[in-house]
């Protein structure tokens, strides 16, 4: 693995002992169809592929420590990893330096938030379910920071013309904030709807109070060389979004 070649930076404000980002697809040992840096353990894929890309991650990033792979349900808890918390989770939140916050995703929108002064950060894993059920409000809950402190960073997922979905992921968003229907725009033909996660998700994080949101504009199911995405291929395998002190 080649950081430059093969790791998405954050482009945000972040103090810079925060490093933070998302893996692409390239520069790991996995075969087809998981080629090739696959970081998910439940995908599938030959497990020491995936150990040796695991290790390749932490050895060209200079981690501080084994990033903590969650077990993600597409709900809104949070794992606390200063106190040990890695159960079954969609996010998480750290200050150690010795804490590396990850999700896994392959075309859900992965979330990074830190606060200005880098004492705090989380990872949040944000299908829409998880966002719909609130998991970015409750990861902006449970950080030390204010929300006024905090800022984000939006990682790759699915692209707004990529995401059709029905009638009840729109009353989904709409039972918690009828007025975020202008984001689903209605798709011809098939009676669905084209849903913005990233709008979406940024509409969830100012009405939160983080109005600090950096990134997005991605489409992982369009851009095969460097991402991976379940919608397009189904059988696939999964990036990393970390985010972690440098200090």
């Amino acid at each position: 693995m080649n950081p430059a070649r093969d790791f998405l930076a954050a482009d945000w404000p972040a103090p810079a002992h925060i490093r933070a980002g998302t893996t692409r697809r390239t520069g790991g040992v996995s075969e087809p169809p998981y080629d090739a840096l696959n970081l998910g353990a439940h995908t599938g894929d030959d497990s020491a592929a995936v150990a040796q890309n695991r290790a390749r991650l932490c050895s060209a990033l200079d981690l501080p420590a084994e990033p903590v792979w969650l077990t993600q349900v597409h709900g809104k808890t949070v794992a606390d990893l200063d106190a040990g918390h890695a159960g079954p989770a969609d996010a998480a939140i750290a200050g150690r330096p010795d804490r590396v916050a990850a999700v896994l995703t392959a075309d859900c929108l992965p979330v990074v938030l830190c606060d200005r002064r880098g004492g705090c950060w989380g990872a949040v894993h944000a299908g829409w379910r998880g966002l719909a059920a609130g998991v970015l409000e409750a990861t902006v809950a449970a950080l030390p920071a204010g929300p006024v402190d905090l800022m984000a960073w939006m990682g790759p997922a699915i692209g707004a013309d990529r995401f059709e979905v029905g009638r009840d992921v729109l009353d989904a968003f709409a039972a918690a904030d009828p007025d975020c229907t202008h984001l689903f725009a209605p798709a011809e033909k098939t009676g669905k709807y084209h849903a913005d996660i990233y709008a979406l998700a940024r509409r969830r994080l100012q009405a939160a109070g983080v109005a600090n949101v950096h990134g997005g504009g991605y489409c992982t199911v369009t851009d095969r060389a460097r991402f991976y995405s379940y919608r397009r291929d189904g059988s696939t395998g999964r990036m990393a979004t970390l985010i972690w002190s440098a200090r």
